[in-house]
């Protein structure tokens, strides 16, 4: 698998092009061999009467003994002057047809054309979970392949999503939303409009973000087809790659607390603020994407997280067939741990902690690579986490490997107003597995 990737990346930038040279050459040769032959008659006497007359002329003007050395030269000359032109003229008629096509692309046309080919022969990429774990990590992979399968967690039922959920009764369309934004080229007033989000004093739009009220009337417009609106969203906003949710079934999250109880929905799980036992999809039966099977069994690399481990990551592999899929794929699968814990879900998890939960709830063998933070957040931002509830995770490394797995780790944050994942530093360790 490692080796095609690098055979694919190695020849990126001609990629599609040898089959359409080669039949512009082949079809070049055969239209001048039919012309050489149809039209001899013709064409014969008129370039021996043309060289016969430039000779004759080249006498005039040099010595008889170097005519025949200055006939050859002046048809080097010829010859070169006339392929320059011929490629002055394809430049200028490929540069006006691109410029028709996208009128907002000037300049640096052929350096957007083998980027673009390279991100269209770079690795198949399966990244799975939600929230804006996931996101984060989109925004780092698309600047490595456009081959990129966004598999989504559609349990939120909180915010925008929610209210959609019982208003219209579709899938939550708010991570989806968010991977759309981060997997996008189109310009940056078009995300940010997507993500805009209506304040509180805008009566019944309160709340909800433009991204998914587009969504939903998408929705509308294909009778109800919300794979077709994604779809859609897509081509609007020019992503790279696509975005699938783990199923098109309405499932829910059900949790068993440690206390005994039963909490059912994923805002009522993480606002009980007690320990889960297990997580459930709920309900069980629900059938998984076929699109996300297919895009795990033809993957070059698979990656789970980072996210909230019980609400963002195990929903995705609840799903019957995705775990099954999991298992049986041979490429690299890696899951990404998170940088810090989160209050009620994650209270005092070490990385191995964050393993041993997901393992318990969707059953071993699902990946190989585990991405740690070695890094440290300053004092400043880790009094703020502390005072919410949540800290650094511990990068318990021999725990992880006592587990049988392998560890990628690495100073991976990105420290601003949170600390979280820096996308570019995530995606880098990740692929420096197709260097081995």
């Amino acid at each position: 698998m490692m080796r095609r990737y690098r055979l694919r990346r190695m020849f990126a930038s001609t990629a599609g092009l040898q089959k359409a040279v080669g039949m512009f050459l082949l079809g070049l040769v055969t239209f001048l061999l039919g012309v050489g032959l149809t039209f001899k008659d013709l064409w014969q006497p008129a370039v021996r009467w043309t060289a016969s007359s430039m000779y004759h002329g080249l006498t005039k003007l040099v010595p008889n003994e170097n005519a025949a050395m200055t006939a050859w030269i002046l048809g080097g000359i010829f010859l070169f002057f006339g392929t320059y032109l011929i490629y002055r003229g394809s430049r200028a008629a490929v540069n006006h047809i691109l410029e028709t096509l996208s009128p907002g692309m000037s300049g640096g046309k052929m350096d957007v054309y083998v980027r673009r080919q390279q991100l269209a022969q770079g690795p198949r990429i399966v990244a799975m979970g939600g929230g804006t774990g996931l996101s984060t990590l989109l925004r780092g992979l698309k600047h490595h392949s456009s081959n990129i399968t966004a598999v989504v967690t559609v349990t939120d039922d909180g915010g925008s999503s929610g209210r959609l959920i019982q208003d219209k009764g579709m899938i939550p369309p708010g991570d989806i939303r968010n991977c759309l934004v981060a997997l996008s080229d189109a310009e940056k007033a078009m995300t940010d409009l997507f993500q805009h989000r209506f304040r509180g004093d805008s009566g019944s739009l309160s709340g909800h973000s433009i991204g998914n009220l587009f969504i939903a009337g998408l929705v509308d417009q294909a009778n109800g087809d919300f794979e077709r609106a994604i779809q859609v969203a897509s081509e609007v906003l020019a992503i790279r790659g696509r975005v699938v949710p783990a199923t098109l079934d309405h499932v829910r999250l059900r949790a068993e607390l440690e206390d005994g109880t039963e909490v059912c929905g994923e805002t009522k799980i993480v606002a009980s603020g007690r320990r889960i036992k297990q997580i459930y999809l709920d309900p069980e039966g629900s059938a998984a994407h076929q699109s996300a099977v297919d895009a795990i069994r033809t993957a070059d690399l698979i990656c789970i997280g980072p996210g909230s481990v019980y609400t963002s990551v195990i929903p995705n592999l609840l799903v019957p067939g995705i775990a099954e899929a999991l298992r049986e794929s041979q490429v690299p699968r890696v899951y990404i741990c998170n940088v810090m814990t989160q209050p009620g879900e994650s209270d005092d998890f070490t990385a191995s902690k964050h393993v041993k939960v997901i393992i318990d709830n969707a059953g071993p063998d699902l990946f190989d690579y585990v991405v740690v933070n070695s890094g440290t957040p300053s004092d400043q931002s880790l009094e703020k986490y502390r005072a919410v509830g949540s800290h650094l995770v511990d990068a318990d490394i021999d725990q992880i490997r006592a587990l049988g797995l392998k560890v990628l780790r690495g100073d991976l944050m990105s420290e601003t107003d949170f600390v979280r994942h820096d996308p570019m530093k995530v995606v880098s360790r990740i692929l420096s597995l197709f260097e081995r």
